[in-house]
């Protein structure tokens, strides 16, 4: 999905902060039926940033980077990632869906799913080596789960498992981490361990893109955010784009003044 933009004398547009962005999308507009999901909206992710996209329930904001992504059909926008179209760049790009979209029995160990993450890199009928299997047991051992292994995926808990799906997307080796609601309905000990392993993907230099919904936990986690409610609400840093007014224009009266005064500082 990739429609230039250009002007009436026929010369391409450059857009501001857009070209060398891991993720910029423009216009992008989804529809379920005849009310829009997501209208209209631009988005640019800063590079070797954290960036949260946050709003309330029904918002849009699984539904914007699915259809970024295309997992969902678009009716209209532009994606590109690192200024080129995405379908040249799925390559730099490590995708985790949310853990209720996930068919859970289907019978596969835990080591077999992480090995999915390194198919890009041996082909889907490729041979997998010793390396591969050790790379894919480094990716484990750095989210804590190396010991479960050889367990069926559907025997662990819901947080294992949201951790099993992270190790998938670190073996990929990606540029750009994109993760839909990581932390609902794990344990604290495992969204400690997601966000320890997404801020040291940070310091490596990755970018990285989180839906969320604890508005509690954004300013310590989150460098950037990225606030909807079906058109985009603002965008920026946490300091700029992370206050009262835009909690208030993103989610009307579903959050008490209180509420929005306590997150927003």
């Amino acid at each position: 999905m990739d429609i230039a933009l250009v002007s009436r004398d026929g010369k391409k547009i450059t857009e501001p902060g857009g070209q060398d962005s891991p993720l910029a999308i423009r216009g992008l507009t989804v529809s379920y039926g005849e009310k829009p999901a997501v209208f209209s909206v631009d988005m640019t992710v800063e590079a070797g940033k954290m960036t949260a996209i946050i709003g309330p329930n029904g918002a849009g904001k699984s539904t914007l980077l699915k259809a970024a992504l295309g997992v969902v059909p678009a009716v209209s926008g532009r994606v590109q990632v690192f200024g080129k179209p995405i379908a040249r760049q799925r390559g730099r790009i490590a995708y985790v869906p949310q853990r209720a979209s996930v068919d859970w029995d289907f019978p596969t160990r835990v080591i077999d799913v992480v090995l999915m993450g390194l198919y890009r890199e041996v082909g889907l009928l490729g041979r997998l080596r010793g390396r591969h299997v050790k790379q894919a047991e480094a990716c484990l051992d750095r989210v804590g789960m190396k010991d479960f292994a050889h367990r069926q995926i559907g025997q662990l808990s819901g947080g294992q498992q949201q951790r099993v799906f992270l190790a998938r997307a670190l073996a990929q080796g990606a540029d750009l981490y994109v993760l839909d609601e990581p932390f609902a309905g794990v344990d604290a000990a495992t969204e400690k361990a997601i966000i320890d392993v997404l801020k040291a993907l940070r310091a490596e230099g990755k970018t990285v893109v989180v839906v969320h919904h604890d508005l509690a936990t954004v300013a310590g986690y989150f460098d950037n955010v990225f606030l909807i409610n079906t058109r985009k609400v603002a965008e920026g840093t946490v300091a700029e784009a992370f206050t009262a007014d835009t909690l208030h224009d993103a989610y009307g009266g579903r959050l008490a003044t209180a509420q929005i005064a306590q997150v927003a500082g």
